[in-house]
């Protein structure tokens, strides 16, 4: 089952549950799938719009000075896989990486990211790098 066809099932969960807040994140999330240009969308294409909303929700919760997570992320962030963590990406690198073949640690930012895709927060890559 694709990740669109679970986020429409969840949806009529939520309905039946009566689950208002759900309900009404699961419907935003809907509405930015109308917005594509072809009706059936990739899992990797329904990533990338829940991650732009959760960041969109979260810069939004930045600025008002509220607290820096609520429901809406809670349930979107649901949809999305695993994040790689600090640990993980250190890991990585002490296996796969050799930083003598660099001329600076940052170029190796490209073989990291190739290797953990979305999974991981360029970010955070680059904080580690900077730590070694």
């Amino acid at each position: 089952m694709s990740l669109q066809e679970q986020i429409k099932k969840d949806l009529a969960a939520a309905m039946k549950a009566k689950d208002d807040e759900k309900k009404s994140v699961l419907r935003v999330i809907m509405g930015e799938f109308g917005r594509q240009a072809q009706k059936e969308i990739g899992d990797d294409e329904v990533i990338k719009i829940i991650k732009k909303l959760v960041k969109s929700e979260k810069e939004v919760l930045e600025k008002s000075g509220a607290v820096q997570t609520n429901r809406f992320i809670q349930v979107a962030e649901s949809y999305l896989p695993r994040t790689a963590t600090e640990e993980d990406i250190r890991f990585w690198i002490a296996a796969n990486i050799n930083l003598n073949d660099f001329k600076n640690k940052m170029q190796a930012m490209r073989p990291i990211m190739q290797h953990f895709g979305a999974n991981a927060d360029g970010n955070l890559v680059k904080k580690v790098l900077s730590e070694l």
